[in-house]
């Protein structure tokens, strides 16, 4: 089957359910593997095993730090990320302090993502700002995407995907307006279809998280099956018209 690589290369492969066991990150590491999709994106416990899966390949490890909820210290967070760095993840999906930036502390937001951009950075690897868009107002998405593009973020990202809602296009789109040209943004939660990712790509999105990946994948394959046919049948139709 004929899969498109420029999906592919979108695309973060996920698995971040609590229950994910050795056996399941080994399949989308393998999955992974075969698409050769942007990264596979684990909770930090089994970000040592991706890596080894992973070695010599084109496929990313990304760790998610204070997830989902945000709330831990920005201590926690950065030695949460500084293992994983150890550990072999090139790419951290850090959450917000979602109550500082509901607070109006806007100072504790951006000290909090600074910590872990630093860490980072400092080992090469990019950072993905969740920003959990289904617990905020638009003008807080904004103020959380400008806070993150302060702090020297490399994309913001709407969701954890464990909260009560998902990416929209209208918050992707407005995270782009927020950020411009300068950063990636990454919509993430609730992305199933090949129509759903092309709608967020769309609004702006950059990058997109999905654990329904190889689905998207298989109708990437489909559509190409299908425009092959049509021409074939169209090819086929011009040569048997009479001169």
């Amino acid at each position: 089957m004929n899969f498109d690589p420029a999906v592919a290369r979108l695309i973060d492969h996920t698995i971040l359910k609590p229950e994910a066991t050795r056996d399941e990150v080994g399949q989308v590491c393998a999955e992974a593997l075969k698409f050769e999709f942007a990264s596979v994106c684990v909770n930090s416990f089994r970000t040592k095993f991706a890596a080894g899966e992973l070695r010599d390949s084109p496929v990313r490890v990304c760790t998610v730090a204070g997830f989902p909820l945000g709330a831990a210290s920005t201590a926690a967070k950065v030695a949460e990320t500084l293992a994983a760095l150890r550990d072999g993840a090139e790419e951290i999906d850090m959450v917000i302090n979602i109550g500082a930036l509901c607070g109006g502390e806007r100072d504790v937001v951006r000290s909090d993502i600074q910590g872990v951009v630093a860490a980072s950075h400092g080992h090469g690897a990019i950072v993905k700002v969740i920003i959990e868009t289904a617990l905020l107002d638009d003008l807080q998405k904004t103020v959380a995407c400008r806070l993150a593009q302060d702090a020297g973020a490399d994309f913001v990202k709407t969701s954890t995907g464990f909260s009560k809602a998902g990416a929209t296009v209208a918050d992707v789109a407005l995270m782009r307006r927020a950020v411009g040209k300068s950063m990636g943004v990454k919509a993430s939660g609730g992305i199933r279809t090949l129509a759903d990712l092309r709608a967020m790509v769309a609004a702006g999105a950059t990058r997109i998280g999905a654990s329904a990946s190889v689905r998207i994948m298989r109708e990437t394959a489909q559509e190409t099956a299908r425009e092959t046919a049509q021409e074939t049948a169209q090819e086929t139709a011009a040569e048997t018209e009479p001169y």
